[in-house]
């Protein structure tokens, strides 16, 4: 089997993920009465569009840092450092959405891969140079 099988089955879930905020985001929108395109409205609802968007700003960094680890690297390295990512992201946006102090730890266990992806494959490619 094609180890690239392992980074694309945790790239799906960590879509999951942040689409399971989006939906989040969305149906807080219906309960707390927030008219679009307002983002005004009681600090429960602000915080279930945090999560939302700061699941977005990670995953721009979490999807291509994977994908770069998987390549410099090592497939199944990667996977097993990313499945970290989805789960803490879960994590995060449900503490999140029962208080500001909630989200806090899982945030942090879900920022270390992203370094170990940008940082590995920097150090890996360089390596590859090198090496040929």
């Amino acid at each position: 089997m094609n180890e690239l099988v392992w980074p694309g089955i945790v790239s799906s879930l960590g879509l999951l993920v942040y689409y399971f905020t989006l939906f989040k985001s969305g149906m807080a929108r219906l309960r707390f009465n927030v008219p679009a395109p307002s983002h005004d409205g009681p600090e429960e609802y602000l915080r279930y569009v945090r999560a939302h968007q700061n699941t977005l700003e990670h995953l721009v960094l979490f999807l291509p840092g994977i994908w770069l680890f998987s390549l410099a690297v090592s497939p199944l390295w990667a996977a097993g450092i990313g499945i970290i990512w989805p789960l803490a992201r879960l994590a995060y946006a449900l503490g999140y959405y029962r208080s500001a102090d909630a989200r806090r730890f899982p945030l942090y266990i879900s920022m270390p891969p992203i370094y170990i992806f940008v940082l590995g494959s920097l150090i890996g490619f360089i390596m590859k140079v090198m090496s040929d």
